[in-house]
């Protein structure tokens, strides 16, 4: 009967096969045993999922979906992401954390209590909410993406911890001056870069010779967060930095020399993880714990006290809102201190009420 669907024998197969049908499409699947009896509650169950679809009161996964993998939904995110330009290293280290750990389970079957459990692995394991957080989104985007292009029905929850961890490094001068010295040299024009601009790692690791001018650096929106190009003047130590890249572009390989495409490389090739090297010159500059992010803060900073519109900063840095700019512009206890002495210094001249006092209209 067609309502109940049927079970059946199939050529060349051990298991019983079993049909049944949903909005007039016939699905067919192995029941995955040879015992009829077996097989008959098998076909029962997926009639009553089918059931349960009819009456609005749950979606029916179907075979398909059952069959379908974390890895397999996190190989579409990549490819999302690679088509628009967004596969940093990052991005794709956070991917092979998650494929190790749920790569070979069936997306239908991650629970949010599993989820749970992995997140308070990783906060025991001292990582912090914001650390958690990153490596957990990309879960959380595969889920959607497979939902968008329905593939799927449902995701589990994926929480979002709370971070009260904001940063607040910065460099002063001096500090960053002796960290530049000691580290590898092709990361030397890289960190002086970031620390005269104030731009991200990322932005920067993509520059490339056919984005310099004459007069500017250029860098296309895919790289920004904002989505909007940005571009620097080639001035003051600028001028300097991609006078000496000029110089370094040219690299020998075993075929002959050949020029470099990025303005910032590595033997030719692109910078990559720079964080072993940065732990290390940090260290032995005796700022353990600095981070490259740091570098955004440290300018933002820098163009304040050198009375830098605020606007200009702004576009230096590539930040469409003041709100987001100001998270970058750190005060440190001395300008508070420094604030307090002048409102002190205004208060011990503040004209007395009698001096202050409007004379009285003539009549």
């Amino acid at each position: 009967m067609r309502g109940n669907g049927r079970i059946f024998a199939r050529k060349n197969s051990s298991h019983l096969w079993c049909a049944y049908y949903l909005r007039n499409k016939e699905y067919r699947e192995s029941t995955k045993t040879s015992d009829p009896k077996k097989a008959a509650r098998f076909l029962k169950r997926r009639t009553e999922e089918v059931g349960a679809d009819k009456i609005g009161a749950r979606p029916f996964a179907g075979p398909r979906q059952e069959r379908l993998t974390i890895d397999e939904l996190l190989d579409a995110l990549r490819n999302d992401y690679e088509l628009r330009g967004k596969a940093t290293q990052q991005f794709c280290s956070h991917l092979k954390r998650l494929r190790a750990h749920f790569g070979a389970m069936r997306a239908t079957q991650l629970s949010s209590e599993t989820v749970d459990l992995y997140v308070k692995e990783q906060l025991d394991n001292g990582y912090k909410p914001a650390t958690v957080n990153r490596r957990m989104q990309p879960l959380k985007q595969a889920y959607a993406l497979a939902i968008e292009r329905k593939h799927l029905h449902s995701a589990p929850s994926i929480r979002h911890l709370s971070e009260d961890n904001v940063r607040q490094g910065y460099f002063e001068g001096g500090e960053f001056r002796r960290l530049v010295s000691l580290l590898p040299e092709y990361l030397q024009d890289f960190a002086l870069y970031a620390y005269c601009t104030g731009w991200c790692k990322n932005g920067i690791a993509n520059l490339r010779w056919e984005q310099v001018s004459q007069e500017v650096i250029f860098l296309p929106a895919k790289y920004w967060k904002n989505r909007k190009p940005q571009t620097i003047p080639i001035a003051g130590e600028i001028a300097d930095i991609v006078a000496r890249r000029r110089a370094a572009r040219a690299v020998t390989t075993k075929d002959g020399v050949t020029l470099s495409e990025f303005l910032f490389h590595r033997d030719g090739k692109p910078i990559g993880d720079i964080r072993k090297a940065w732990k290390t010159a940090c260290e032995l500059a005796g700022i353990p714990g600095r981070l490259f992010h740091d570098l955004c803060r440290t300018f933002a900073r820098n163009a304040d006290r050198a009375g830098v519109k605020r606007s200009v900063a702004m576009e230096c840095r590539g930040r469409k809102t003041e709100s987001i700019y100001l998270r970058y512009r750190i005060v440190d206890e001395g300008e508070k201190a420094d604030a307090l002495v002048q409102v002190q210094e205004y208060l011990r001249n503040e004209p007395s009420e009698r001096d202050r006092a409007v004379p009285s209209r003539v009549q």
